[in-house]
């Protein structure tokens, strides 16, 4: 079950409110010999988090858990971190999950000896929360003040929150009204050093970057519409034959960094990247 987006607060009595954590989604597939974890799309990725085998000791029956693997670094989650996890060696995860292992943070339970997606969504936690929270597994709290919630989120550098209806049911492979997710963005002006643009394509990847030490780092790329006026604005541009990032990038028309544009984004990775990057608008300087 999918999250729908949304940049308005809701407060609404009929939702529970939760952190959202900064995570891979994934599903325990739990018995009380073995766990097997799939994420979002499917993919087994029980290999790569030997630590979470550990939950099985609370299992005393067949469970499907829904959740985030979450790992945590000074007290706030650091997805980067994580992700080198998924792509690191055997050797390498052994070590990690000794020295700066994952909790999975439960928030849905569709399996309990039966299926149980079509009970509501209050009554499939009061199953999830007889299970107990070990150092590898805890269940994510929930709370009635949406707003309150939103703002100490923000206070703390998290996320966001997720808005759920308390009586939804579990909606499989569903991007779902009842379950709604409201992050906090930052935005900043950024310098178009040059596009790419793909045939039978509807939209342009912008490339961007800032100015440090008189240096553009790079900092990612977004996407916009072919009909965005700065399409039309860049391709009048003095092109470049050699790139003006301070990355190796390929397959680009790189043009003179004259317009600055201003962009949305979740944080930026531990290199200085973008995550989800969304155009706003152009901002022109003199």
């Amino acid at each position: 079950m999918l999250l729908t987006n949304s940049e308005k607060m809701i407060t609404d009595n009929n939702f529970l409110y939760e952190i959202k954590f900064d995570g891979i989604r994934a599903l325990l597939f739990i018995t009380s010999k073995q766990i097997v974890i799939k994420n979002r799309h499917g993919k087994d990725i029980t290999k790569k988090f030997p630590e979470l085998q550990e939950i099985k000791k609370i299992a005393s029956q067949k469970m499907i858990i829904d959740g985030e693997i979450t790992l945590f670094e000074k007290n706030r989650p650091n997805f980067s971190k994580l992700i080198e996890r998924i792509h690191c060696n055997p050797e390498k995860t052994k070590y990690d999950s000794q020295t700066n292992p994952v909790i999975f943070i439960a928030f849905d339970i569709l399996y309990k000896e039966k299926d149980i997606t079509s009970m509501p969504l209050i009554k499939r936690k009061e199953v999830l929360n007889q299970l107990k929270d070990t150092n590898f597994f805890c269940k994510s709290k929930t709370f009635e003040n949406g707003k309150e919630l939103f703002i100490q989120t923000k206070k703390l550098k998290l996320e966001g929150i997720v808005a759920k209806e308390k009586n939804s049911i579990y909606e499989i492979n569903t991007r779902s009204i009842s379950w709604i997710k409201i992050k906090h963005q930052k935005q900043e002006i950024f310098y178009i050093g040059g596009y790419q643009e793909k045939p039978n394509n509807d939209v342009i990847s912008l490339l961007l970057g800032e100015y440090q030490n008189k240096k553009l780092n790079y900092v990612g790329k977004v996407t916009v519409a072919k009909k965005n006026p700065i399409i039309s604005k860049l391709k009048k541009l003095k092109t470049l034959s050699s790139n003006p990032f301070d990355k190796k990038i390929t397959n680009f028309q790189f043009v003179v960094p004259k317009y600055t544009c201003l962009v949305k984004y979740l944080e930026r990775t531990n290199s200085g990247s973008l995550r989800h990057p969304i155009f706003q608008k152009i901002i022109e300087k003199k």
